[in-house]
This record gives C-alpha cells, sequence and structure tokens, in this order.
C-alpha cells in the first residue's frame, strides 16, 4: 500500500489548509483511496490507496503550491483497516511518518521511504529494479521542473495532462498552436510525462517488492 502524509508549511503562520485540501483530495481521489482522507494531526492529513498512479498524483498535487511538506510510504497494512485512516496501522504508515520527517530537510519537500522488501519478493525483483532512493531523486527532479512552471506554462500543462491535443488547448486558450507548443517546451511538460509514466512503473515495482510474500 502506498500512504500518503502531509504537513502544511509555516502552519503557525498561515490560514489552515487540511479542510480545503482533504475535502478537494476526496472530490478528486475518492474512490481511488482505501478511506476517506484524514486529518491526523492539527496541520497535518493523510491518505491511503492501493495505485501506484494515485500516489504520485497525489504527491504532486499537493506540492504544487508549495504549502505542503509531503512523504510517501509503501509497504504493508495490517488487515482489518481501521474505521478512518487515522486509525489504521502497518509498516507503510510507518514508513511515511519517516518520509514526512526527511521531508521537512529536503529542497523539494518530499521524500519516500519504504518497508524493506520480504526475501522471496527480493529474489523475484530484476537487477535493474530502482530503489525507494532513487525513485525519491526522479520525483525530486520533476518537481524541480514543476517549481520553475510559469502560470502560462500551467494552462497548457493542465489541458494536456487531462487529454487535450495540442490543437484542442488552442482553442481552448484562444491561442495558436504554436504558441500551446512553445508553452509546453518552455514548461517542460513533454519531458514530466514522460518522466511520470516511468516512475509510476517503478512505484509499482517498488510496491511489489516490498509487500509480496
Amino acid at each position: 500500500m502506498f500512504v500518503i502524509t502531509a504537513d502544511q508549511v509555516d502552519s503557525r503562520s498561515t490560514d489552515d489548509a487540511a479542510a480545503g485540501a482533504l475535502r478537494d483530495i476526496g472530490a478528486e481521489f475518492g474512490d481511488r483511496l482505501r478511506l476517506p482522507p484524514d486529518r491526523t494531526a492539527g496541520d497535518e492529513i493523510q491518505a491511503l490507496t492501493g495505485s501506484a498512479d494515485t500516489a504520485y498524483r497525489l504527491v504532486l498535487r499537493l506540492t504544487r503550491d508549495g504549502r505542503w511538506s509531503v512523504g510517501l510510504g509503501v509497504g504493508t497494512i495490517r488487515e482489518p483497516l481501521g474505521d478512518s485512516t487515522r486509525a489504521s496501522t502497518g509498516n507503510a504508515f510507518f514508513a511515511a511518518r519517516t518520509a514526512i520527517d526527511a521531508a521537512k530537510r529536503t529542497p523539494a519537500r518530499f521524500a519516500l521511504r519504504a518497508e524493506p522488501p520480504t526475501d522471496e519478493s527480493r529474489d523475484r525483483s530484476t537487477n535493474t529494479a530502482l530503489g525507494a532512493d532513487g525513485i525519491e531523486a526522479l520525483i525530486a527532479l520533476v518537481l524541480a521542473l514543476r517549481e520553475k512552471r510559469t502560470d502560462k506554462g500551467w494552462e497548457v500543462h493542465d489541458l494536456l495532462d487531462a487529454g487535450s491535443t495540442q490543437s484542442e488547448a488552442a482553442r481552448t486558450l484562444g491561442i495558436t498552436q504554436g504558441a500551446v507548443s512553445m508553452r509546453a517546451r518552455t514548461g517542460s511538460s513533454r519531458e514530466e510525462f514522460a518522466a511520470s509514466e516511468a516512475i509510476v512503473r517503478l512505484l509499482e515495482n517498488l510496491h511489489t517488492t516490498t509487500t509480496d510474500g
């Protein structure tokens, strides 16, 4: 399982963002989460999913505006789950706790930690499988690209990410297709999409090596 723990940055001097984040996450990702996202303490929120793609997209969403430090934990959970995300436990939750503590000390405000693989899953994994530290580094690079994207770049990126073609994005924004291409290139959208596909596959592999016994 994947556990995402996010802690609001500088919460003592900014308005509480947890309620709004929980509402938005529930609306966008609710059917892909094992339990509703939850506030675990004051300004900290948590979500649980079995989907690598959902976990990754949650990381991207929470890190987009710089208001959250985000930790991603990968591993097993204790079944049956509790009545809420906050009441549930397991190695994935422990890994997420270690990750969020580490995230607060990184420039990207993101960290990934995983439960050690079982002997059987380690034997089945390929020699080219990338560990948690390598995947964390790749995600940090994607976050660095996103941090440099302008508002206009985000307009194009969000349309392309939602499935629009460049010509459709051009019509939506009232600009030329060449301008869309330029914004996508300047904003490194193509690079992010390519990297994201690989990262999700790597997260799926990491999940397999940590949870299959």
